[in-house]
């Protein structure tokens, strides 16, 4: 009871006109930074925070959180209808780009909409109730236990790639040396830099991103002569009842997932949607039809992406501890306006907290109302011949790169990554095991480092830690799952083979 008395409390506070056109403003900027190429909330929000100044506090911070999970969405549109992803839409390229090609691309942008919608309302609900809980519970992560879950997450390699297990690996293993590339920041040492000075900084994650799908689908397409458009087939919105009813169980496991590793730091969007593809890949009905076009590959992503978003302010609002960069934007934001997150923020700044909890949830009506219905006219763009709509794209995709770090370094390696990206597409090796590597390798080996040196160099403190000791039980009993299912099939093989045919 006491959760609804707070929840109208906040949108007391958030259904104010004044709100609401904030909330608004905030949800279409967000939108349409996540369908440029390269541009995210983090440039946004950076370019934007001068203006917080003059806006009221409340206001401010009800915008600069709805270009946050607003991009959420715009991200999947650019990845779903030209394959050119975002940080948290790499695995939108997996499916959704297939159902594109096989003319359900409306489908797969009303199941991004509707999967977003969930997901959010999924995550606002844990907001609202378990957010100084499971804050607090984020603290309990030490470097062993993220050490662990790390390994957790590349144990997804299985389940991302949908070719060869073995090319799965090799692409993760190369993820994993371009994220080492740069200087070390424990000893200082450049590492993998061959002396040049533009490297001291390593590869930035959107270069890989544009490179090995966007750049390098386009110069595939280009090579195809009888792909005239990247949009084909006849626009479809509604799904029917079966679809809908695979959309909503991967939908809902989205949620779950995305709300639970939103909370925890260094997780967040970009490593939720590779455990709910994960996360559908072992548990859905259809899963064999996972990474050939199916709805659950666009919808478990969607919602574990909004989820997260949504759950990331749970350690800044709730312990003051910003997960991301873009989070720690959002503290500068706070700290700016006077205001200090942290556990004392609900009870000397119970409006702010509040009004900011429901603004989430008008927001999500918001791009719930401004996309689904707008699905036919985001499609009519790309409708436009190829051959005119390519130097738009690589336009934006310069734009977008060189605007991270202004440096025209960025845009020769994002090009260099293209030519690399059309080489892995006519090898048959998929990129996302590649950008699970990336994302991943850094995050282990720091976490792994603090684990050896808190413990001494002793190996045993990813035993005698309860979360480590339990993730490490988890992996090693999946593996030897996936060993007896290899073995299983291995026995069959060869009974089928010698089996004799019927007359």
């Amino acid at each position: 009871m006491e959760m609804f008395n707070n929840l109208a409390f906040g949108f007391e506070h958030a259904l104010t006109l004044q709100n609401l056109m904030y909330c608004a403003i905030g949800c279409v900027v967000g939108t349409l930074v996540g369908l440029l190429p390269g541009l995210g909330p983090l440039s946004t929000i950076s370019l934007l925070l001068p203006l917080t100044y003059s806006i009221p506090t409340g206001g401010a911070l009800i915008m600069l959180a709805g270009i946050y999970y607003g991009a959420q969405y715009g991200d999947s549109v650019s990845a779903i209808t030209m394959k050119i992803p975002h940080a948290s839409s790499i695995v939108a390229c997996i499916d959704g780009y297939q159902m594109n090609l096989k003319g359900k691309t409306g489908l797969a942008l009303f199941t991004a909409g509707v999967s977003s919608f969930i997901g959010g309302t999924v995550a606002i609900v844990v907001l609202s109730t378990m957010a100084p809980a499971l804050g607090e519970v984020g603290l309990l992560f030490g470097p062993a236990d993220y050490c662990a879950l790390m390994l957790l997450g590349f144990f997804c390699v299985s389940f991302v790639s949908s070719g060869s297990l073995l090319n799965g690996l090799a692409m993760a293993m190369i993820g994993i040396l371009l994220g080492v590339i740069g200087t070390d920041v424990n000893s200082g040492v450049a590492r993998y830099t061959m002396d040049l000075a533009f490297l001291q900084d390593g590869v930035g994650l959107i270069s890989i991103a544009l490179g090995c799908f966007g750049i390098a689908e386009i110069v595939k397409n280009l090579d195809n002569r009888n792909t005239l458009t990247p949009f084909n087939g006849k626009i479809k919105l509604i799904p029917t009842w079966p679809e809908f009813k695979r959309i909503l169980p991967s939908a809902l496991r989205g949620s779950v997932v995305g709300s639970v590793l939103g909370i925890l730091p260094g997780g967040g969007p970009t490593i939720a949607q590779f455990a709910a593809y994960a996360a559908d890949k072992r548990f859905s009905k259809d899963r064999h039809e996972i990474g050939s076009g199916a709805i659950e590959g666009v919808a478990g992503q969607a919602a574990a992406d909004e989820a997260a978003a949504r759950t990331s302010f749970i350690p800044l609002m709730a312990i003051g501890i910003p997960e991301n960069a873009v989070m720690a934007l959002m503290l500068a934001a706070f700290i700016v306006k006077g205001i200090q997150p942290g556990p004392n923020m609900i009870g000397t700044h119970p409006d702010l907290f509040w009004g900011l909890v429901a603004s989430m949830w008008v927001g999500n009506c918001f791009l719930l109302i401004l996309n689904v219905p707008l699905v036919r006219y985001w499609l009519s763009v790309f409708k436009i011949p190829y051959t005119v709509l390519f130097p738009a794209i690589l336009f934006f995709c310069c734009i977008g790169t060189f605007s991270i770090n202004n440096n025209l370094d960025d845009i020769y390696i994002t090009a260099i990554f293209g030519l690399i990206g059309y080489l892995f597409l006519r090898l048959g090796m998929e990129a996302a095991p590649l950008m699970l590597g990336f994302i991943l390798g850094p995050m282990l080996e720091e976490n792994f480092r603090r684990a050896m040196l808190l413990s001494r160099g002793e190996f045993s403190i990813f035993l005698t830690r309860p979360i480590s000791g339990t993730l490490l039980a988890l992996i090693g009993a999946a593996v030897v799952w996936q060993l007896v299912s290899f073995l299983r099939k291995a026995r069959k093989a060869p009974a089928l083979e010698q089996a004799p045919a019927e007359p």
